[in-house]
């Protein structure tokens, strides 16, 4: 397969390069990231998704298998960027996939999302929540795209132990990143998650299993 991953220097696009191998493709703004991906053994492209207008996004899915929207503002980024980035760059990227005839597009959100921020919120992470809202909501009135809307929960550094908790809605909690990339590769290997949101934390379901229940 030829996956695209938006944000592919991400610490979980990292992570699924490494298992995707040659197949994924890593969309990068900074060229000194290309190294870094091609260190998985996945190819790296220089693409930055706030500058890229919809033409030169297209060119790079066309003929992919998947996308799959792993970008985010970052932390120490303001409230602007988190429109640009967790909204504006998904839009743009789901754009590009029905232009390009890409069905398959995975997006890696937030618990949180699909609600209005708490009141008193502080007003990078309400932006962000809000940013994350919205690019959901794009997808969901997209009739072009197998889509999946995937949800973890605070994620951590911790080794991966395959043990998850999915569900379109579960109690709040952490996951690891390495779980994180299990679970993308599981959605991509199972297109009867197509058209679902689902929240994800660690639990006591081996993600292997979860998949054949699908």
């Amino acid at each position: 397969m030829r996956i695209i991953i938006a944000g592919g220097h991400g610490k979980i696009a990292l992570r699924l390069a490494a298992r995707l191998g040659s197949g994924a493709v890593g969309l990068v703004r900074n060229p000194a990231h290309v190294a870094d991906v091609e260190a998985t053994g996945a190819q790296a492209v220089v693409c930055d998704l706030e500058r890229a207008d919809v033409e030169e996004v297209t060119r790079i899915v066309r003929g992919a298998d998947a996308v799959i929207f792993a970008a985010g503002a970052g932390p120490g980024s303001g409230a602007a960027r988190k429109d640009t980035v967790d909204r504006a760059a998904s839009v743009l990227l789901a754009d590009a996939a029905e232009r390009a005839g890409v069905r398959r597009f995975i997006q890696i959100s937030s618990m949180g999302a699909g609600r209005p921020p708490a009141p008193g919120s502080d007003e990078v992470w309400a932006a962000y929540i809000t940013a994350k809202t919205e690019a959901e909501e794009d997808l969901r009135r997209r009739d072009g795209l197998a889509w999946t809307i995937l949800r973890p929960g605070r994620l951590t550094d911790e080794p991966g132990t395959g043990l998850v908790r999915l569900a379109p809605e579960v109690p709040p909690g952490s996951v690891p990143r390495d779980d994180v990339a299990a679970v993308i590769m599981a959605l991509l290997e199972n297109p009867g998650t197509a058209r679902r949101t689902l929240e994800l934390v660690s639990g006591d379901t081996p993600v292997i299993d979860w998949v054949a229940t699908e």
